[in-house]
């Protein structure tokens, strides 16, 4: 027991408390500050491109989705460096090469450079800073895995509630090539010391057990001990089962889906004869419903098996593109955005709490980043049928109609994935 007391020192400090909590807060920030490479806040930047450079929408559209294709095959490496090296280093170094990323957005000129530095904000905040976020709170939790997440979420609401019209009133205060340097600020000024001294990689490093469990026998050494509270799968292991697959295919669905709504989403409420301050009043809206939904979905994810909540939320965002489609006042508007906000909250849990429950904690890193990458992957799609659609039909109603089936396809994909047994696959 002696033992566990001197390895405990390794904390930055003993508290009352779990230490956790003090690492979801972290995880939370962490979500919080991969905003600016999030579509939410990319997007409120797009009309400034096409109005400063004359550049077409669907040409936007494109340099976004190749940065974010290109960065999403690269993911599964940072995955697989976060299984090595551990969180505290990797978020950290994350954090620093992600501010360095916003300060190339800054400098935007020419096409290259604007396909350059999406690139860099997809891989290292979209992709990266989330990845580190998803995969460090489960080291943490088990059996309170969904409540832990839902307090992590908030990070990834307040982001989406503040970083439209704060980034808005930076663009049309300051210039939008200042609105990218306040973030390299705050990501080298903030975020990267933050996690760096606050960070412990999973609670057996420091004589803890997940969930702020206690040791089962206080005199034996506690490296002895079994550590994993889960059967843990190797990405490999995890490819050869059908559930893999087709909660890939689930991940994508969102991704693409919802980031082709959000990219043009000033675009599409102006449509409905709405402005683009009140389209980012709308976008903050959804996050405003999201935070207290979140505690609602994590609840929910405790009790319910996982991929039935992950149909139900397919049959939620159908209805919200249905509603979209007949949106044409701001009151309709505002309905879109709590039933969005309600979808966003189940989307910010549900992921962290089915990749570690179906395949464990051990190599999380190395599966969540194969799952990101589809992610990744969906939300670079995402915006190029919504840009083309929009030069070609002159609207966006013919693709919100088409986008309708995916949702369809995935909650019948999510039924179809019920928890693999590894005996079978090893067998």
């Amino acid at each position: 027991m002696q033992k566990a007391k001197t390895r405990n020192k390794a904390l930055p400090f003993d508290g009352p408390f779990f230490y956790g909590w003090v690492v979801v807060f972290i995880a939370a920030m962490g979500v919080f500050f991969s905003g600016p490479g999030q579509t939410y806040s990319v997007s409120v930047f797009i009309d400034h491109y096409i109005n400063e450079f004359g550049w077409s929408r669907s040409f936007v559209s494109s340099m976004y989705s190749m940065g974010t294709l290109a960065a999403g095959f690269l993911l599964p490496f940072v995955g697989r460096l976060v299984d090595r090296k551990g969180h505290r280093i990797m978020n950290t170094a994350i954090a620093l090469i992600f501010g360095g990323a916003c300060l190339w957005m800054s400098f935007v000129g020419n096409p290259i450079m604007l396909f350059v530095g999406f690139f860099l904000i997809r891989m290292w905040g979209q992709g990266s800073m989330s990845l580190g976020a998803v995969t460090l709170v489960p080291q943490w939790f088990v059996t309170r895995r969904g409540r832990a997440l839902s307090f992590m979420a908030l990070g990834g609401a307040l982001s989406s509630a503040m970083l439209p019209p704060f980034n808005t009133w930076l663009n049309y205060t300051f210039g939008w090539r200042v609105g990218w340097r306040f973030w390299v600020a705050a990501l080298w000024l903030v975020m990267a010391p933050l996690t760096y001294f606050l960070v412990r990689n999973k609670p057996e490093d420091v004589g803890l057990l997940p969930d702020g469990e206690r040791v089962p026998h206080a005199d034996d050494p506690i490296e002895d001990k079994p550590t994993d509270l889960d059967d843990s799968w190797t990405a490999a292991e995890a490819m050869k089962t059908r559930s893999f697959w087709l909660l890939l295919f689930c991940t994508m669905i969102p991704s693409a889906v919802g980031t082709g709504m959000i990219f043009h989403q000033v675009s599409i409420m102006n449509e409905a004869g709405i402005s683009p301050q009140a389209a980012a009043f709308v976008m903050s809206l959804m996050a405003i419903v999201q935070l207290p939904f979140s505690f609602v979905a994590g609840y929910i994810a405790d009790r319910v098996p996982i991929r039935f909540v992950v149909a139900g939320n397919f049959l939620i965002q159908i209805a919200i593109i249905a509603v979209l489609l007949n949106t044409r006042s701001m009151p309709m508007a505002i309905f879109y955005a709590c039933m969005r906000g309600v979808a966003a909250a189940f989307e910010s849990i549900q992921g962290g709490v089915i990749w570690p429950s179906y395949f464990g904690r051990t190599h999380l890193g190395s599966i969540r980043s194969v799952a990101m990458t589809a992610s990744v992957i969906g939300s670079a799609f995402g915006p190029l049928p919504f840009g083309f659609g929009y030069d070609l039909f002159g609207g966006y109603r013919e693709v919100l109609l088409i986008a309708m089936l995916f949702p369809a396809l995935g909650a019948v994909a999510a039924m179809m994935s019920p928890p693999p047994k590894k005996t079978q696959v090893t067998a």
